[in-house]
């Protein structure tokens, strides 16, 4: 075949013919094609994907490529290049004007590996090329600076248009603030109700955060004040239930989608994830052993129609990492390596189809 020419028009018009999996509509409308130059018998053009996490970033590409030959010419020479803008899901505000989404890590009991889920969600969501940063909420067990070797550190404070911020620690290339930062780490505090909302508060609106594409806020277990403060503070895109395979974990987890779910506060569940889903010997990384049930995550998925975002298996790796200061996933284990990823970029889908096809959020108003 001779030399053929391609203008602007008919590569749309053969991209138009691929859909996004997800969202459910062709990639020209979605306004996910751009920077498209032609010449003779070559095409290139960029594909603006919804997160860097996206998991179907490669069959988008095929598709991309196999529409080109098909609606114009077998021989055309397709470049393909891929990038990121993540959506958002909030109106812009005032209080973190430069995070895209805020999602609540969230559990109904306490010991089911919520805080070790974040960091590794975080440094997944990081190693795809996101913005990240965590809030540590915990106010029964701010452990998120000891996973990330920062239980020493002191967050500075910069003044700024007249008002004092304070300067999220920076670890690992993920942006975070724990109450942990706020006490001795040594001496016991109690905090009332009031204090720990306040000083949630003080994360959002007083701390210099940058630009983020997720803020993810490692909650305390149950249902408290600081989740009813977390919603009334900014708008929450979703919420993340962990929980483990346990009737009794199960049980709580119920109660905690329950809030989240209520028509007064109405945040979207986004997925749940299950940890400690079997137990894998470092030596044996092909064996599974359901020492703590099964099916479990994917049972409580199925009644409430959520997805199961990801299955984290019972790793001894896992905790030595968290216990020496840095989340498992920088590690070589490729069993936590694959789990941590896949459950990240799970998370990453379900933000896109949430802000794809519902109205953004706005904070929520309670009347107590």
């Amino acid at each position: 075949m001779g030399e053929f020419t391609i203008n602007k028009e008919k590569v749309l018009q053969a991209l138009s013919t691929v859909e996004e999996p997800d969202l459910k509509k062709d990639l020209v409308t979605l306004g996910m094609i751009q920077d498209i130059e032609v010449g003779v018998n070559q095409v290139r053009f960029t594909v603006v994907l919804t997160t860097p996490a996206c998991p179907l970033k490669e069959l988008i590409k095929r598709n991309c490529e196999a529409a080109i030959h098909e609606h114009l010419s077998p021989d055309v020479e397709v470049v393909i290049n891929l990038t990121a803008n993540v959506t958002t899901s909030r109106h812009s505000g005032p209080l973190i004007p430069g995070v895209k989404n805020v999602i609540a890590i969230s559990s109904g009991k306490g010991g089911v590996g919520k805080s070790t889920v974040t960091a590794n969600l975080a440094m997944a969501l990081h190693r795809s090329g996101a913005k990240v940063g965590i809030i540590d909420a915990d106010i029964s067990g701010p452990s998120i600076p000891i996973m990330f070797g920062a239980q020493d550190m002191q967050p500075t404070i910069t003044p700024k248009d007249g008002k004092n911020y304070i300067n999220p620690i920076r670890q690992y290339g993920i942006k975070m603030i724990s109450i942990g930062f706020l006490t001795p780490p040594d001496s016991a505090v109690v905090w009332r109700g009031p204090m720990a909302s306040q000083a949630l508060k003080q994360f959002f609106g007083d701390t210099d955060w940058g630009e983020l594409d997720y803020l993810l806020i490692d909650l305390p277990p149950g249902t408290s004040d600081i989740h009813l403060t977390l919603v009334q503070t900014v708008p929450v895109t979703g919420a993340v239930i962990v929980t483990t395979p346990q009737k009794v974990a199960l049980a709580d987890a119920i109660k905690g989608l329950a809030m989240f779910k209520q028509p007064q506060i109405n945040v979207p569940i986004l997925g749940i994830i299950e940890n400690m889903a079997w137990f894998t010997p470092e030596e044996l990384p092909d064996h599974q052993y359901f020492i703590f049930g099964k099916g479990g995550g994917q049972s409580l998925a199925d009644k409430f129609d959520v997805p199961l975002l990801g299955q984290i298996p019972l790793v001894q790796g896992i905790r030595e990492a968290g216990d020496e200061g840095r989340p498992a996933v920088m590690d070589t284990n490729p069993v936590v390596n694959d789990a941590f990823r896949d459950a990240a970029e799970s998370l990453a889908q379900q933000v896109a189809i949430r802000n794809a096809s519902r109205e953004k959020t706005r904070a929520v108003e309670i009347q107590v």
